[in-house]
């Protein structure tokens, strides 16, 4: 089954005029991208290896110094995403201040057509299996956003790209070609979108990809890192759960933890905001399993999405 894609890795290669492409995104070529940093910095990585997960993908490096790293990359070498990865490691900063176990951006490198990306390799592993304690210990460590960013007013709030098509995800145009029933889907997202025009409210660091692919843990289980943070804003941290609900309903998860988390976003969420927070994940897992994977992954994005977007 697919993993989430990343909400603004995914976007990588693509430009503003054709960002609603259909294309399949770039994958990371980790020994061309150490050649260019070498060539345009003169420091030399070796590669150790893929790292597991993700979609756009990552490898583990080492430092001259022995220091371990995890290199990623812009395939859009543009000024908004030079502006946007300092951004993100000034916020990382910030978060790792108050005590929050996430990496620090050791190296944004400018490359001729792209950026890379070098950011610190933190303790543990991605953990074996989700259960209970894992959600709730992740629940509790998103709560640590909690009015993280009060004070800057200059970091964007997500869009959630309802009624428009997103920079590589949240795509409508697979929607509308895939079949009737993705067309539905779409048409009731629109107007989930409409309804609700607004930004996304709240002065919360959010985690726009917040589910256990993206988390370490270490021998008891304990949280030791957050990690993938391409996408990120201000706003509401509960988005980040429904997130995590979209991840639990993946054949391997604990039917009995996604429902006891159905029933605290309940409780957290007014009906129209969860709708709203519904409605953009089902469109942005719906497309990429359109545009990457097969039927069965569509099939299975569509029933949880109409669970609650009908």
């Amino acid at each position: 089954m697919t993993r989430h894609p990343e909400p603004t890795a995914t976007g990588l290669g693509h430009s503003p005029d054709d960002h609603q492409s259909l294309a399949r995104v770039r994958t990371l070529d980790a020994e061309a991208l150490l050649a260019g940093i070498l060539e345009h910095t003169g420091i030399r990585l070796t590669l150790l290896g893929r790292a597991p997960g993700g979609q756009v993908g990552a490898a583990y490096v080492r430092w001259p110094d022995g220091r371990d790293g995890v290199l990623t990359w812009w395939p859009d070498g543009s000024p908004a995403s030079l502006r946007h990865l300092r951004l993100t490691a000034d916020l990382l900063r910030l978060a790792r201040g108050r005590g929050i176990p996430v990496p620090e951006y050791t190296l944004v490198a400018e490359l001729p057509d792209a950026i890379a990306v070098v950011q610190e390799r933190l303790p543990g592993a991605r953990p074996a299996r989700t259960d209970g304690a894992l959600v709730q210990a992740m629940i509790a460590m998103n709560e640590r956003f909690a009015g993280l960013l009060t004070d800057r007013r200059d970091v964007p709030v997500p869009d959630l790209y309802l009624r428009t098509s997103g920079p590589g995800f949240c795509v409508h145009e697979s929607l509308e070609r895939h079949s009737d029933r993705t067309r539905r889907l779409l048409r009731r997202a629109r107007e989930v979108g409409a309804a609700h025009p607004g930004p996304m409210t709240g002065d919360d660091l959010v985690h726009l990809d917040f589910h256990p692919g993206n988390v370490l843990v270490d021998a008891s289980g304990r949280i030791t890192g957050i990690v993938d943070w391409d996408g990120l804003g201000r706003g509401d941290r509960h988005f980040a759960l429904v997130t995590l609900r979209f991840d639990l309903s993946l054949a391997t998860r604990e039917e009995r933890t996604a429902a006891w988390l159905d029933g605290l976003l309940s409780d957290l969420l007014d009906p129209a905001t969860l709708q709203l927070y519904w409605a953009h994940m089902s469109v942005r897992l719906v497309d990429w399993s359109i545009r990457h994977h097969g039927p069965a992954e569509v099939r299975h994005w569509l029933g949880v999405a109409e669970s609650r977007i009908r």
